[in-house]
């Protein structure tokens, strides 16, 4: 088969006007209820976009680990790749696709860093293994192999215990939304794409846009 010729035909479900939330953020708890009910593998995970100082976009597979209506959380390390592009550039985008719901949410803004009290509070309930690997690993730096590595992760166990403070360079990101698009899979290509856009008095406004 010609990788051209690889195709579903959307069928499952559909989305009207009528049919969302006034609120995007009701919205967006609808569906990702919906697809934890359904048993979504990885409902959690979501492409985050960003932009380098260069102009260079980049995307990557990190978790939410929180959202209400201040926007979408996640956490890493600030020296990262991300941290670094987000460090030029504070603006990224978050994309999530349910694909036995047929469905896609878009989400753009500008991001901001948590606060320390955040970043505490979600560290210290994390597995003691991610915390101390979140000393071991100088994310997105290049290491000779994997033994250098698991070195890394030894030598911090060794100084710090099960026991590890929070990293100062581990901390988590907001992303404050400016745009949110719902998506659903319709048959011939004919999506159906409900945007909310936020205005300069802080409501929502609600478009039907052409797939």
């Amino acid at each position: 088969m010609s990788i051209a010729d690889i195709r579903t035909d959307y069928q499952r479900d559909q989305l009207t006007e009528t049919d969302v939330a006034a609120d995007p953020f009701a919205q967006f708890a609808r569906w990702f209820d919906q697809a934890l009910t359904a048993g979504v593998p990885e409902v959690n995970a979501m492409t985050l976009s960003t932009v380098s100082a260069e102009g260079k976009p980049s995307g990557r597979i990190v978790l939410i680990k929180d959202y209400d209506q201040r926007g979408f959380s996640w956490f890493t390390n600030y020296d990262s790749a991300k941290g670094q592009d987000l460090a030029s550039n504070p603006f990224a985008s978050l994309l999530f696709f349910w694909i036995p719901l047929e469905r896609q949410v878009r989400i753009e803004g500008r991001v901001e860093k948590l606060s320390d009290a955040e970043n505490d509070t979600y560290f210290f309930s994390r597995p003691v293994g991610s915390q101390q690997g979140a000393h071991a690993s100088r994310q997105s730096q290049p290491i000779a192999n994997r033994e250098a590595l698991e070195q890394q992760l030894v030598d911090v166990v060794a100084k710090f215990g099960d026991q590890p403070p929070r990293p100062a360079h581990w901390g988590g990101y907001r992303l404050i939304p400016e745009r949110i698009e719902f998506w659903q899979g319709r048959p011939s290509r004919l999506h159906d794409r409900i945007v909310y856009e936020k205005q300069a008095d802080g409501s929502w406004s609600i478009q039907r846009l052409q797939p």
